[in-house]
Formats: C-alpha cells, sequence, structure tokens
C-alpha cells in the first residue's frame, strides 16, 4: 500500500494543507469507507448522486485515519480543527491523481484488461501466468472503474512487480481516463459483444470505445486484440498507436498471431497445443470452452512479453482459479454438474455458453437455464428472441428461462424444439416467472448424469438456482 507521509500526498495530488500544525504523520494506505478504515490511513471522501462522503469523514478519523482529503467548495467541520486535511478541488480527481502519481513511482509491469466479455477470467489468467516470475497484484473483485482502479494502484506494495487492472466502462471516455492513470505495458480487449448497447449505440460504438485502452500505453508497449473479431480490425484502422507499440493478435482463427491446435476438453477443463510465435505442448486449462482457450493465448502473449519462462507460464495456468460465477464447475445435491455462469450476461456471452454445451458429450441431458439479459437498449427483446432461435436441440437437450425478456427466448426456443421428444416426456422449453418454481421443477428432473449451465446478467442473481440445487 502508498505509505508517505500528509505533505508528500498533498504534493502528489495536487493539495494544499489547510492546518499544518496538525502535524506531517505517515499515511499507511487509503480508503473511501468510514467504516472499513484502519489505524494510519487516509480518509478520501468521494462525493456521489445520493451520498456525499465528507459527511463521514469525522468517523473515518475517529475509526483510525490520520487524516484526510477535503473538497475546498466545502465548509472544514470543527471535527477536523486539529487533524491534517488536504484540500483539493474535487476529491475523486485528487484520489485518481495520487493514484497516478504512485504508480509512476513504481518500478512496475502493468498489463490492463478490457473487452466485453470475460474481462475478469482473463485478468485472472494474466496473474496465474506472471505469479511464477513477478509477486503479482490483480484488481479484487469489481474494483475497475473511476475509483476501483485508483484504489487498486494506491494497494500496492512498493516491492511489486506486476499487476493486472481489469478495465470496465459503460460509456465512451472511461477506458481513456483509466489506461492513462494506468499507463499499461500490454493491454489486452479479449472482445467486442453487446453489453452497453443502450449507451454506445452499436458494436462499432463498443469497439471505439474498447480501443480507448490504446492511449495510455507506454511507448514500446504492446496491444493484443481478439483477431477473430472484425470491429477490431476495422476500430485498428482510425486509431493511432503511441510510439513503438506492437499489435498482436490471438484467437481461435488459424491466421491469428497466437492460435490453438488440438484442442480437445469437458465440462470442466481444455487441452490444447499453442501454435505460432511460441509453440507450448498440452498447455491442461482447467477451465471449460473456447471463449477461455482463446482469452489464455492473451495472457500467453502478455507473459512472453516480460520474458516469463514457458514451464512457468504452464504451471501457472495449471493452478488457475477463477473469480466465482464464472463457468464456475459445482455438483447438485445429486451429483449432476452444474457450470455457475452466473455473473453477467450479454447476447455474445450466451452464444459462446450454448457452444460450449454443443462441444460436451456424455450427459443424459444437458440443460440451458438463462434469465434476463439487460441494459442492451430498445433491441433487448428481439436480442433475447436471437438467443432463442441459436439454442437448437442439436446444442441443448432443454431450455429453461427466467424474467419476461426471457419470455422471447423461451418462445423461439420452442419453434426450434417443435418436433422433438423429450427423454423425460416433459416440455423441453418452459418460461418461469418464478425463480424458486424454476429451481424446483428442475430439481424434480435432474438426473446425476446430467449437465446444468446457469447464466443471467447480474441483477437476475441466477445464482440462486444453482444454490438451490446444490442443497441437500
Amino acid at each position: 500500500m502508498i505509505r508517505r507521509t500528509i505533505s508528500e500526498i498533498a504534493a502528489m495530488c495536487g493539495g494544499t494543507i489547510a492546518n499544518i500544525s496538525a502535524g506531517d504523520p505517515a499515511v499507511a494506505g487509503v480508503t473511501i469507507n468510514s467504516r472499513k478504515v484502519t489505524p494510519g490511513q487516509l480518509f478520501i471522501p468521494i462525493k456521489g448522486e445520493n451520498f456525499d462522503g465528507h459527511d463521514f469523514a469525522a468517523a473515518g478519523v475517529e475509526g483510525g485515519a490520520v487524516g484526510t482529503l477535503w473538497q475546498r467548495d466545502k465548509e472544514l467541520p470543527e471535527a477536523l480543527a486539529n487533524v491534517p486535511v488536504v484540500l483539493v478541488d474535487d476529491t475523486t480527481e485528487a484520489l485518481q491523481q495520487l493514484a497516478a502519481s504512485y504508480r509512476d513511482a513504481l518500478n512496475l509491469r502493468v498489463v490492463g484488461v478490457t473487452g466485453s466479455n470475460g474481462k475478469t477470467s482473463t485478468k485472472d489468467m494474466v496473474a496465474a501466468v506472471l505469479s511464477g516470475a513477478f509477486r503479482v497484484h490483480k484488481t479484487d473483485g469489481n474494483y475497475n472503474n473511476h475509483i476501483g482502479l485508483p484504489l487498486t494502484l494506491l494497494d500496492l506494495s512498493e516491492d511489486a512487480d506486476a499487476v493486472v487492472l481489469e478495465m470496465g466502462m459503460s460509456e465512451f471516455g472511461e477506458i481513456d481516463l483509466l489506461t492513462r492513470l494506468a499507463k499499461p505495458d500490454v493491454a489486452i480487449i479479449t472482445n467486442i459483444g453487446d453489453a452497453h448497447m443502450q449507451q454506445l449505440g452499436s458494436r462499432a460504438g463498443i469497439a471505439k470505445a474498447k480501443l480507448e485502452i490504446v492511449a495510455g500505453l507506454r511507448p514500446g508497449g504492446l496491444l493484443l486484440i481478439n483477431g477473430d473479431e472484425p470491429l477490431l480490425h476495422e476500430g485498428m484502422k482510425q486509431t493511432t498507436l503511441p510510439e513503438g507499440v506492437e499489435v498482436q493478435t490471438f484467437g481461435l482463427g488459424s491466421d491469428n498471431e497466437w492460435t490453438v491446435e488440438a484442442v480437445t476438453g469437458d465440462a470442466i477443463s481444455s487441452k490444447f497445443d499453442v501454435k505460432g510465435q511460441n509453440r507450448l505442448q498440452r498447455i491442461a486449462l482447467p477451465v471449460a470452452g473456447a471463449h477461455n482457450v482463446s482469452n489464455v493465448l492473451a495472457a500467453i502473449a502478455a507473459a512472453k512479453k516480460f520474458g516469463v519462462p514457458d514451464e512457468a507460464i504452464r504451471e501457472g495456468i495449471h493452478g488457475l482459479k477463477l473469480t466465482g460465477m464464472r463457468t464456475q464447475p459445482v455438483r447438485a445435491y445429486n451429483g449432476a454438474m452444474m457450470l455457475n455462469d452466473a455473473y453477467n450476461s450479454n447476447p455474445t456471452a450466451v452464444r459462446a455458453a450454448i457452444d460450449l454445451l454443443a462441444g460436451l458429450s456424455g450427459y443424459r441431458r444437458k440443460w440451458l437455464v438463462l434469465g434476463d439479459m439487460l441494459e442492451l437498449g430498445p433491441d433487448e427483446a428481439e436480442m433475447h428472441g436471437e438467443i432463442g432461435a441459436y439454442a437448437t436441440p442439436d446444442k441443448v437437450d432443454a431450455v429453461l428461462t427466467y424474467g419476461p425478456l426471457s419470455q422471447h427466448t423461451a418462445s423461439e426456443a420452442a419453434k426450434q424444439f417443435e418436433g422433438s421428444s423429450s427423454a423425460q416426456g416433459e416440455k423441453q422449453v418452459r418460461a418461469f416467472e418464478d425463480k424458486n418454481e424454476l429451481a424446483q421443477w428442475l430439481r424434480a428432473q435432474l438426473a446425476p448424469e446430467d449437465l446444468v449451465l446457469v447464466k443471467g446478467s447480474r441483477g437476475m442473481r441466477m445464482e440462486e438456482i444453482v444454490h438451490s440445487l446444490q442443497s441437500v
């Protein structure tokens, strides 16, 4: 974590000290949550639409903070009269400037990861392959925005060798801000999906927003793009790269610089050979899905950029642990295999999940359980219907949906299943309005030899179905 004096903090974030007589204590880390202050931290009050962290600064100091930032346009309360206070124009911008200054002071390898799908999994993969050679830190949880990323940087220890930063966005300009703070040596764009279509207008708009990551790339750095995505190739034509930046492609297509051959897999793992710039034989990835195979290629390419030995890369992949609810294998109460992919959802990700089920064999029935995909804009009904049309009987054995938008998914899926019969004699496509009812109905049908994949947007909390099927 950052360790500086209050006066050094002020210089780093462009602030001035309000009460010099309060002393110049050493700061050990920062926090924006007055309820989670640890002794020695600096409290940074963030002002949001429905709250103002300045209201909790005194509580933060009582909890052990040795000082606080404070916005100049707000009156300083008597409770902070004897506390070191750093005055700034805007506390959020000061947090960002402080993080950028701290990043510049560290001898650090930085990898930035963005994309519509797979950001978190790819972040985990990059951290895993780098960990064999470096002391690695990575974004924790969903700390991937204009506040979370600066906090991640400020949490780095002085002796960290590398950090892997996830960069999320919902509007133009957000990735531009994050990448200029992080100044990555390697930037990865996993893919272009349909998330945030409502804000960005089109998939081409999403590609443009993701390519903003180039703005902060350090000279001589590496940009890794999914070569299977035409919109990224098109977007690159309008993108100006920093001096000396190299562009490499990864993906399942044979014309990518990083690709694979001899791919095999099951519901919980994949094996393959890496071909292209660096051949690695029989990589064992403890995660299923072609999209994960594609993303781990980006992690391998990043590791090679930093000189990580092949055996360390192999061991890192073998020991990979993904953040929860990303195609996470768990067992149902009766031993049936479930893939909990309930963290988030959009059309691109759901199609990838269906393709995963289509490629798996040896199960009595393959159940696809889908919740609504949110924030898709005015075409959301049509997009849900297209998913239903994609879920054909040659890919999955049954489709269950939950939520009003997923009614469109079920309606189109039912058309695909007309005339086919179920091993149980039950209707193969069902739409539910009650999540618990869905879970209980599926529980009654589920056999130990079955496979269930559960997916939906975060707001649908589809993991509750997984938990219900786990309980004895």
